[in-house]
């Protein structure tokens, strides 16, 4: 298996920023049940505007988090350029007939995401908190989040799905994916269109970080999630008392998220049990798989668990 990605910083401190991108290049190596193995570290960086000391923190916090991985950093490339950019090229290796792929969900199955949803809104709240600091304006002005929301979000951010993947064993594993980018909507709108099926929502047994809904309220969110919502809502049926704040949180833009995961719905709550004594400690079930008939939507989205 390989992959790549990188980004630009999402959060102030250098040796975060390295440990969150390295987690988020991993997760795709963990999304196919593979065991990472070796990374080629690739950065960005401008040489004139920031110290050599923050390229070291940043090059040192992914080093980190591949060893905690199991894997090695075997080398890499770097350029100068005006903004930082950071990831990596992950090789690693599965049995062939234990790869899960984002295809192959079935009616009966229950959906499990093992890491909350909300880094998005939460991680652009924290820009703007910096943001307005730097200006005397901000200094009069009422932070949006705090201290410990952000860290919640980091803590997550910086985990790996390693957990969620060793607490596969022993479980008939039908589809599995990386939730990211496109948020949780969009990426199970893959999984299942991949798979031929449905796949049904209930917002309120979704985990959410804990000022996630809050912000969300009050729209601050970044474009990404917004994007996503425009393209999702064509794409699923919303059921009653679905809000757009409760759609926007569902399509909320993930860095470094949890996996979904399709399995028989008779043991769906023992693995998400078994998450939880693995260290993937919000892992939840959130949902069904059903049979698609005929033009309905790919995915639907109610309120309550009840339904």
């Amino acid at each position: 298996m390989q992959t790549i990605d990188f980004f630009t910083p999402v959060v102030d401190d250098p040796f975060l920023f390295g440990q969150i991108a390295a987690a988020n290049a991993l997760s795709d190596i963990y999304a196919m049940r593979a065991r990472p193995l070796l990374a080629l570290a690739f950065v960005a960086f401008p040489m004139a505007a920031l110290p050599p000391e923050v390229l070291e923190a940043i090059l040192r916090g992914g080093a980190e988090k591949v060893a905690e991985a199991g894997a090695v950093i075997g080398g890499g490339h770097s350029i100068d350029h005006d903004i930082p950019l950071y990831g990596l090229a992950v090789t690693g290796m599965a049995e062939e007939g234990r790869i899960t792929r984002n295809a192959g969900a079935r009616p009966g199955d229950a959906l499990v995401l093992t890491k909350p949803l909300g880094i998005g809104v939460t991680v652009c709240a924290g820009r703007a908190d910096s943001h307005a600091s730097e200006g005397v304006v901000g200094l009069f002005r009422r932070r949006l989040l705090s201290d410990a929301a952000m860290e919640e979000a980091v803590r997550e951010m910086t985990t790996l799905n390693r957990a969620a993947v060793e607490a596969m064993e022993g479980f008939e594993i039908h589809a599995a994916t990386d939730v990211t980018g496109y948020g949780l909507l969009g990426h199970a709108y893959e999984m299942m269109q991949a798979s031929g099926t449905r796949g049904e929502f209930r917002v309120e047994s979704v985990p959410l970080l804990s000022e996630a809904r809050r912000l969300a309220a009050r729209g601050v969110a970044p474009d990404g999630s917004r994007v996503n919502v425009r393209n999702m809502k064509s794409r699923a049926e919303a059921g009653d008392g679905v809000t757009e704040e409760d759609l926007l949180l569902l399509c909320d833009a993930q860095t470094s998220g949890g996996l979904l995961v399709a399995l028989p719905a008779a043991r769906a709550g023992e693995y998400a049990a078994r998450c939880h004594e693995l260290g993937a400690a919000r892992a939840a079930v959130v949902g069904s798989v059903v049979e698609r008939k005929g033009e309905s939507a790919a995915l639907a989205v109610s309120k309550k668990a009840s339904q």
